[in-house]
């Protein structure tokens, strides 16, 4: 069956209006001028159409956070997600016990076989630590913080079969090269970040396939000194490397708009995605919430305001509540920045930094991963694999608001 789609103002690298987009088995069929044969019609009545927007770094939303301990917590924050436009996913865990951390993996892992059209695609784990810098930690859990170990995450690799999908870890810690050659090997994506590294020590691993900075200025150092020497930090190495992408939290809080328009101006958006890096309250309302797990004791309780989380001190953000819709809305509304332009770091250039060979743009062949909106990016419509987002079965109540 094939279906067309009409109206629509499609975000490619331009904006196009007056052509059709075809569907069948799942795939765009056709992206043309001509009128096709077709079996049924959705009228975009005007509104944007672009690809389904990927989220490579986020830790959970809708009350739910990835690393809870079930298939269904994973499922279910996906789920959240792709109500606000994310049709694919990569389910992140902070520092944990190797136990934990294999668990995670394991539903990850059963989440993505459950491929189903019309529910989001959950692509892969990212397991932000436990490799990192103790004083570049941030919201990471400095029981679990240690350099790297050659068995525990060749065992997170394995016992994955294929769903551990990227690693960041800190740079400077014995060992890191070893493990950025081990990730490289077997195709994983290896990326900087929660560290105090200098430009020479990132660079070694740069040279051996580490290219991606891990949300950009959160949790990584600036210019700094080595005895009497000034040296570049993770951040100004990350602008100095052309080859390097960067993940940026463009919810406007985390990095204000001018330091936004900073990082677009020195990197562009063929080295940038934005990320959510969300925890559990993104697209719930404001009130108290737990960063970490539910069943974690070390989790850490934190309040819901003004758009982001902070501690319960109110002295520092606990994590961004952000859903993909607004990270476009503030780049494009706030900061400036071209639609198609925002749409790319939003589709293309993650789909390019993960793999994603078949999704992130609106091409013949690509998956039908589609997201309709209006002028102030609101969601209107989700479509996922030519299917259009279903109602959400077996919602577990989880009791709180935001936990």
């Amino acid at each position: 069956m094939r279906t067309k789609i009409k109206n629509a103002v499609f975000v490619t690298e331009t904006l196009e209006t007056d052509k059709y987009l075809y569907i069948k088995n799942g795939v765009i069929d056709a992206f043309t001028d001509d009128e096709l044969d077709y079996d049924c019609e959705i009228d975009a009545e005007g509104l944007y159409v672009s690809p389904g927007f990927i989220d490579i770094h986020t830790h959970g939303a809708g009350g739910y956070d990835f690393g809870d301990g079930e298939v269904s917590d994973i499922k279910n924050a996906a789920y959240t997600h792709a109500t606000y436009g994310t049709t694919t996913i990569f389910p992140t865990c902070t520092s944990s016990s190797t136990e934990d951390t294999l668990k995670f993996i394991k539903n990850v892992k059963a989440a993505m076989e459950d491929n189903e059209p019309g529910l989001p695609n959950i692509a892969g784990a990212h397991l932000e630590g436990p490799y990192f810098a103790d004083a570049q930690r941030g919201a990471q859990n400095p029981e679990h913080i240690k350099a790297p170990c050659r068995s525990e995450y060749t065992e997170f690799v394995k016992n994955g079969r294929g769903a551990v999908r990227r690693i960041s870890f800190a740079p400077e810690l014995p060992g890191s090269e070893e493990l950025c050659e081990f990730l490289t090997e077997n195709g994983i994506v290896a990326s900087f970040g929660h560290t105090d590294a200098i430009y020479q020590e990132i660079k070694r691993l740069i040279k051996k396939g580490c290219k991606l900075a891990t949300h950009l200025y959160s949790g990584m150092n600036g210019v700094t000194r080595r005895n009497c020497y000034r040296k570049l930090g993770a951040v100004e190495t990350a602008f100095l490397e052309d080859d390097v992408y960067v993940e940026i939290i463009a919810d406007g809080i985390h990095l204000p708009p001018e330091l936004l328009k900073l990082i677009y101006k020195i990197k562009g958006p063929d080295r940038i995605s934005l990320v959510t890096d969300s925890m559990r309250g993104a697209g719930k309302g404001e009130g108290e919430s737990v960063l970490g797990p539910k069943n974690d004791p070390t989790s850490m309780k934190c309040i819901i305001k003004d758009g982001v989380a902070f501690l319960t001190d109110m002295t520092a953000f606990a994590g961004s509540v952000a859903t993909t819709d607004r990270l476009v809305r503030v780049m494009n509304k706030s900061v400036g920045i071209p639609l198609c332009e925002c749409i790319k770091m939003m589709t293309k250039t993650p789909a390019k930094i993960m793999g994603l060979a078949d999704r992130g743009a609106i091409k013949e062949g690509y998956i039908a991963d589609l997201v309709f909106f209006d002028e102030d990016i609101n969601i209107k419509k989700v479509i996922l694999q030519g299917v259009e987002l279903k109602e959400q079965k077996g919602l577990r109540n989880n009791g709180n608001q935001n936990l």
